[in-house]
C-alpha cells in the first residue's frame, strides 16, 4: 500500500480527529466517555496550535492515520525539553494496520525534528501500548525511564526518547 505523508488540511481535519478517536478507544486505551475524547476528536485544534500530520492513500486522499507533532515548549509538548521533537496522540485507522502507517508517521515526525535543527525527540505512551512501542523500537527510539511521569495518579506514562 502506498502511503503519502503531508501536513493536515482543512479537509482532512474531521477525518483525523475520528481515526484518533478509533484508535484510542477502539483499542482500549481511553473509555468512550473519557474528557480525552473531545481533545482526541478536536484535530482542528491540534492543527492550529501544533503541526498535525497525516498518511493518506495517494490514490483518494483517504486519512489512514495521523500525529501530533510540536516542539517542547510549545502547547502541545507535554515531556520534550525546547530542543527536542515530541510525539502526541499517534493513531492509524484500524483499516490500514499494519501496511506501515504509523512507522511513516513516527519517521515523518524524526525528519521534522532533524530539519528543525532539534537535538533529539522525546515523548509520552502508555505501558499498555505495546504495537507503538515496536514501532518506537524498530525507528531508533529507547525508553528513558528516568523522564517517566504521571499526569495523574492513575495515570502511567512511559517516556521514550532519541538523539540525534
Amino acid at each position: 500500500m502506498d502511503i503519502l505523508i503531508r501536513t493536515a488540511t482543512e479537509a482532512d481535519l474531521d477525518a483525523a480527529g475520528e481515526v484518533t478517536v478509533e484508535a484510542f478507544v477502539g483499542d482500549g486505551h481511553t473509555a468512550p466517555t473519557a474528557d480525552y475524547v473531545t481533545l482526541l476528536r478536536d484535530a482542528r485544534r491540534r492543527a492550529a496550535e501544533a503541526e498535525l500530520l497525516v498518511a493518506v492513500d495517494p490514490a483518494d486522499q483517504r486519512v489512514l492515520g495521523c500525529v501530533t507533532f510540536a516542539v517542547g515548549g510549545q502547547p502541545w509538548a507535554d515531556i520534550a525539553a525546547p530542543e527536542e521533537g515530541e510525539i502526541r496522540m499517534l493513531a492509524a485507522a484500524a483499516a490500514a494496520r499494519g501496511r506501515g502507517v504509523g512507522e511513516a508517521l513516527v519517521r515523518a515526525c524524526v525528519a521534522r525534528s532533524r530539519e528543525l535543527g532539534l537535538v533529539g525527540m522525546a515523548f509520552s505512551t502508555r505501558p499498555g501500548m505495546r504495537a507503538a512501542h515496536r514501532i518506537y523500537e524498530r525507528v531508533g527510539f529507547h525508553r528513558a525511564p528516568e523522564r517517566d511521569w504521571r499526569p495523574r495518579p492513575e495515570i502511567e506514562l512511559w517516556v521514550y526518547e532519541m538523539r540525534f
